[in-house]
């Protein structure tokens, strides 16, 4: 059964043979705003290096002395013979950065949200989710033995019909991201931190495209908002601006003292490399020191949302570094995906199942490193093939 069940799973085949398969893109160079594929220099508008620091000197020269320190691995979990005092470091660096009394570092940020949100709620507690929460969050709910609760995307009717409805003394978990990853708006946290507090729940923000980008010195939607006593978690990955691999929660004492001992993705997983948590500290560093870098990514943002709004595209509900196209075409979708990569432009196409073929998406990133000529240059061929494509009036 299993190998009939693989076999026949050819919708990808079909794409390929279509000549518009646009993932697994191999890249032959670092991350920049331009990278080499195929050979050839590509405009890059679809990494999650907000700050642009994946190739910084400071952040290479720190993983390297952390690998002649320490070596190329930990060989453990942390709750083992895995944790560093590197790890303990960056852990107490993250918490003064997003204003939390302590956090705890895993190996992923998949696997923060695995572990908190499976571990925290029992049986007969709730956790509700937005309905547009990343994988992970879903994920994670799905380990949990509490019941699953999810309301209409940025509803506050909605959410709060679920909360009422949830019996007042069993823990009602909210968790939902600061910036949603695909349309690039924001959780309208005062409202719901308002809710949380009228049916006695609490809030989990995942601030993975939130942290380096919102608030003062990025840190983070909560932050952003004035709300960082009021969220009760906050989860953050290093993937995206802090430019490494792992992931944190931050949560007062006693929050993070029961997730060391019942979050089993931490406890059965090996923790970050050397070099990984090495870095991350010198990106925070960096970032507090740097400050300009989030202002130019706002700078960036601001000009290529107006450049794509002049030329008639529809980008949503964006509030952040992260403009979706709405093509609302899965072909259409691909195609343009595919001619803008000939053309030198690396976009990500976000087609059915991830959403209705007709909200398909190309989603547009911009980095702090890009440079306007940069940012003209993808657009103008966005445009201009978009017009082909039938995606905009000539």
């Amino acid at each position: 059964m299993l190998k009939q069940k693989v076999a026949s799973y050819n919708i990808p085949q079909k794409i390929q043979a279509l000549g518009l398969y646009p993932f697994f893109r191999t890249i032959e160079s670092e991350q920049d705003t331009e990278v080499i594929i195929n050979g050839k220099k590509v405009l890059m508008f679809g990494s999650n290096s907000y700050l642009g620091l994946t190739n910084h000197p400071k952040l290479k020269e720190a993983s390297k002395a952390a690998i002649d320190k320490y070596g190329s691995g930990c060989a453990g979990s942390r709750f083992l013979n895995g944790t560093l005092d590197l790890h303990l470091e960056l852990e107490r660096k993250l918490a003064d950065y997003v204003g939390k009394e302590e956090t705890l570092v895993f190996s992923t940020g998949f696997q923060v949200n695995l572990g908190t949100i499976s571990s925290l709620p029992g049986r007969n507690d709730y956790v509700i989710l937005d309905e547009l929460d990343h994988a992970c969050i879903i994920d994670g709910s799905r380990l949990s033995f509490a019941k699953v609760q999810k309301y209409k995307h940025n509803d506050m009717d909605s959410l709060e019909k679920i909360l009422s409805k949830c019996e007042s003394d069993k823990i009602k978990l909210i968790v939902i991201d600061g910036v949603f990853s695909m349309e690039g708006d924001l959780a309208k946290l005062p409202e719901i931190v308002k809710l949380a507090e009228k049916y006695n729940g609490n809030v989990m923000v995942d601030d993975a495209h939130g942290l380096g980008v919102m608030g003062p010195l990025g840190a983070g939607t909560s932050a952003h908002f004035g709300l960082t006593d009021k969220v009760d978690l906050i989860m953050g990955t290093f993937s995206k601006s802090l430019a490494s691999i792992g992931g944190f929660i931050a949560a007062d004492s006693d929050t993070i003292n029961y997730l060391k001992h019942n979050a089993r993705s931490l406890i059965f997983s090996a923790s970050i490399a050397p070099a990984n948590a090495a870095s991350v500290i010198a990106a925070v560093d960096l970032i507090k020191s740097e400050p300009e870098r989030i202002e130019k990514l706002w700078d960036n943002t601001h000009y290529a949302k107006k450049m794509l709004e002049d030329a008639g595209f529809d980008l949503g509900h964006t509030e952040t570094p992260i403009i979706p196209i709405y093509i609302r075409d899965d072909f259409k979708t691909f195609s343009l995906t595919k001619q803008l990569l000939e053309a030198g432009v690396f976009v990500n196409p976000v087609v059915s199942p991830a959403v209705a073929s007709t909200s398909s998406l190309i989603r547009f990133s911009l980095m702090a490193t890009h440079e306007k000529v940069q940012i003209e240059e993808a657009i103008d061929k966005i445009t201009k093939l978009s017009k082909e494509l039938g995606i905009l009036q000539s």
